[in-house]
């Protein structure tokens, strides 16, 4: 009977203390703020894609006309100065070629070899001149040029200190121009860090793209973070 009766009375303490905390869940209002941070950079490197096709009736000489291509370009830029860990090659794609004649079935007319290869640049001055070996080395067409920077995580964290020193700034002035008080974090929700690459539109290579400049461009590095804070009712 009193192990009844102590079981009862700690049932009761605990429904208690149940209620005491929710009424101190409930004790303070919410305040929520964007923080937004912003890093201008200079870009120190570049990648670009260029693509490789070529079109004949036997799959093999396709292949055979992009693999010939591929070795005088990888040999040209070896031969500058890049290195083999700095050239991606994609893989070889061989696709069937149709006609299809009104009211007939479709016929077989050739096979298309294709191939991708991306380029990482470590000196921007020179990024023309690869884009020349490119034109000189039968390339069909550049896909993307992209300028990046090598120090993208440093920036990075600086866009993401900017976005938590306004996120807190935005929240104190809130906190005052209402009279209230922050009473401390509720809630982070960080939405992440994204870069705006620099990019160059595709190309034929029978543009004259060496007579573009890259170093006046920049790169615009943002983050940004949602926060709830405390605050007195």
């Amino acid at each position: 009977m009193k192990m009844y009766r102590h079981i009862v009375l700690l049932l009761s303490l605990s429904a208690f203390s149940g209620v005491s905390l929710a009424d101190d869940a409930i004790s303070y209002g919410t305040l929520s703020t964007t923080g937004f941070g912003q890093v201008i950079a200079k870009p120190d490197m570049a990648e670009f894609t260029v693509t490789i096709h070529a079109e004949q009736s036997q799959a093999k000489a396709a292949k055979q006309a992009v693999d010939k291509v591929v070795t005088q370009f990888l040999s040209t830029l070896e031969g500058q100065g890049i290195k083999r860990a700095d050239i991606f090659s994609g893989n070889l794609q061989v696709l069937p070629q149709y006609q299809y004649p009104k009211d007939k079935k479709r016929e077989l007319t050739g096979y298309q070899a294709i191939r991708h290869i991306t380029v990482s640049i470590y000196q921007l001055d020179k990024l023309n001149q690869y884009l020349d070996i490119a034109l000189k080395s039968d390339i069909n067409q550049v896909d993307r040029i992209e300028l990046k920077t090598q120090n993208e995580a440093k920036y990075k964290q600086q866009a993401r200190q900017a976005a938590i020193k306004d996120a807190k700034t935005k929240a104190q002035d809130l906190a005052q121009g209402f009279d209230t008080e922050l009473l401390g974090l509720h809630s982070i929700n960080y939405r992440g860090d994204s870069a705006i690459p620099v990019m160059a539109k595709s190309m034929m290579m029978e543009s004259r793209v060496a007579d573009q400049g890259y170093q006046d461009q920049s790169i615009d590095i943002r983050d940004q973070v949602d926060v709830v804070y405390k605050i007195k009712q």
